[in-house]
């Protein structure tokens, strides 16, 4: 996927300190306070679904995925989804996220979480779910949590405490009851 002056393309290992610098950027320290940076800490994103924007050997965005657990399923958890300020509103995010979610589609997940503005994400497919129908271990705005089906309506049946799917990472990985 690309456009005349930037490209998508997979991530790899080799892009990583660029996307956590862009991350660092884009969202600052707060965001390790966020209850959906909470679910990844100690966990790695899944796999074959991370995905960067490039233009000449530059990191222009990126979107990662992680693994969750939400009733008993594994589901997927979007973000971060960061694009560099200068680059906002060339449609990069939202190639981002449709690579991430046409790759997505081949596996087995039932559906894709994610915490944002229902307006920016329902250009890829998101809407809002009802009022606690899944809860976060910590503070989370009802009105912001949006999902995804990627097989056959199942966001409109997923139900339960949001937590994390494994941990890859117990050095890093607290016990605040989200394991």
């Amino acid at each position: 996927m690309s456009d005349a002056s930037w490209q998508i393309r997979p991530e790899t290992p080799a892009d990583d300190a660029a996307v956590e610098a862009l991350n660092a950027a884009s969202f600052g320290p707060g965001r390790f306070a966020k209850s959906a940076y909470r679910l990844r800490e100690g966990v790695d994103p899944v796999a074959g679904l991370g995905f960067v924007a490039t233009s000449g050997g530059q990191l222009l965005g990126s979107v990662r995925f992680w693994p969750i657990r939400v009733g008993g399923h594994e589901e997927l958890l979007l973000g971060p989804l960061a694009v560099r300020g200068d680059q906002r509103g060339k449609g990069i995010g939202i190639a981002l996220m449709q690579a991430g979610i046409d790759a997505a589609k081949l596996g087995p997940w039932r559906g894709i979480l994610l915490v944002g503005d229902e307006p920016y994400y329902a250009k890829v497919g998101f809407s809002r779910l009802p009022p606690g129908r899944v809860r976060f271990a910590g503070p989370v705005d009802e009105r912001r949590m949006l999902g995804l089906s990627l097989k056959g309506g199942e966001m409109l049946t997923v139900s339960g405490q949001i937590r994390r799917a494994r941990i890859d990472d117990a050095n890093c990985a607290d016990s605040a009851g989200l394991g």
